[in-house]
């Protein structure tokens, strides 16, 4: 198994894809590549870019490992001011479209269409047609539990289809009996807090496909006041950042600060690189609402970004094209513990184990692609608001004012407003 480097364990320098192999080429095509390395990718992705450099020698690859907020906040500034790099991993898939190279004269358009046609679309922002990026990871947003916890505490786990005020009620009874620091915490982040919101009736659309802050929304919003104001969230992470940046409960998990986690598939490598034999953990499935279990669906995307230079964006473009074949996908998806985009290996299936994953890894996958096709026929909008290119609009300012009743800056009223203001 390739290990996973740690936040902050690579540089600039270190990354530089031109050290391998031979001399440069005196026509080589430099490229920068943007990569935030929040769940430890980076070397992975660098092993990549190498091997392709022993068939493309004239490709020379720099990664740029920045925070996840860098690309959230800065890159669309920078593609904007046309200073952005010629690759990145990125989130906002749909509103990020203007500035992507269409990939479909480098790729066998009708394979393409046939293993990641579910995804194509959320890379178009509603246009017809193109082919804009390799989704790298489809993933589910979810919680891990600390068993240990619950064990230690005398609590039992909730019965699936079991609500938040259920988890609520349990994750208070194991905070009091062990006098941890929380009971539950949730990545600041609209995207995590969409699918519960969604189990509580939030449609986020109006019919005519504008954006919506209805009652379901409201009460899954007061739910998360109160649960931070008693003290069974912490202040850490929601209250604590300014603005709409982003913060995860990676760290309150693995210190074993709170036993339960609401993040995604994304981090089962993490969660288990991280927390080793310290405790035992599982993926259990999302709490639900009346109107449902909401989880959102999502991911990241590999794309290659116009510079304007013909030859720099043709190369980035065939280097995505390449991620994309089912060989390498078959490796990424499978080393990096992610649920495959690709419909092809869906069908095979992934050998999570054969690349290092524990068997706590492999089952929490497996939860987590159940819990998106229940997602799928209890909350379709979750799906919507993943292609839609205005869901950051939602989700930044659902962190951002919410926020700001939790540090009683806004009454929950007043927050609630200012969000609909900023998605009218």
């Amino acid at each position: 198994m390739t290990r996973l480097l740690k936040k902050g364990g690579l540089s600039r320098a270190a990354l530089i894809i031109a050290a391998f192999g031979a001399a440069t080429p005196a026509l080589a095509v430099d490229l920068d590549f943007m990569i935030s390395d929040v769940d430890g990718k980076a070397n992975i992705i660098s092993e990549f870019a190498a091997r392709y450099k022993e068939s493309h020698p004239d490709v020379n690859i720099t990664l740029n490992t920045v925070g996840y907020n860098v690309i959230r906040e800065q890159l669309p500034v920078q593609l904007e001011a046309g200073t952005g790099p010629d690759l990145a991993f990125v989130t906002d898939l749909g509103g990020m479209n203007p500035y992507y190279v269409d990939l479909t004269p480098y790729v066998d358009a009708a394979a393409w269409e046939a293993d990641y046609g579910a995804v194509l679309p959320w890379y178009r922002a509603g246009k017809e047609g193109g082919i804009y990026g390799f989704h790298t990871e489809m993933t589910v947003t979810g919680p891990y539990v600390n068993l240990t916890m619950f064990e230690e505490a005398g609590v039992d786990l909730p019965e699936p289809g079991a609500t938040w005020e259920d988890w609520a009620e349990a994750t208070r009874q194991v905070q009091e009996a062990l006098g941890s620091y929380a009971g539950m915490v949730m990545d600041r982040s609209g995207h995590r807090f969409a699918g519960p919101a969604m189990s509580y009736g939030a449609k986020y659309f109006n019919d005519d496909g504008t954006l919506v802050i209805d009652e379901g929304y409201e009460k899954f919003a007061r739910m998360m006041v109160d649960w931070h104001k008693s003290g069974l969230m912490p202040p850490d992470v929601w209250p604590a950042v300014s603005g709409a940046k982003y913060a995860n409960g990676n760290e309150m998990f693995f210190g074993q600060e709170v036993p339960f986690y609401m993040s995604g598939s994304w981090n089962t490598g993490n969660v288990q690189s991280n927390v080793g034999d310290n405790f035992d953990w599982t993926v259990v499935p999302v709490p639900c609402g009346p109107a449902g279990c909401g989880v959102m669906p999502g991911g990241a995307g590999l794309v290659a970004f116009k510079s304007g230079d013909a030859e720099r964006e043709a190369a980035a473009a065939g280097f995505v094209a390449w991620m994309g074949e089912t060989e390498q996908a078959r490796e990424w998806y499978t080393r990096t513990y992610a649920i495959p985009a690709n419909a092809t290996l869906q069908a095979e299936g992934l050998d999570y184990a054969g690349a290092g994953a524990s068997e706590n890894v492999a089952e929490g996958l497996m939860a987590f692609t159940k819990m998106a096709a229940v997602a799928a026929e209890e909350t379709p909008q979750a799906y919507q608001l993943q292609g839609s290119p205005i869901g950051f609009k939602i989700y930044n300012a659902t962190v951002e004012y919410l926020s700001a009743a939790l540090n009683d800056d806004l009454t929950v009223d007043e927050a609630l407003e200012k969000i609909r203001e900023a998605v009218k």
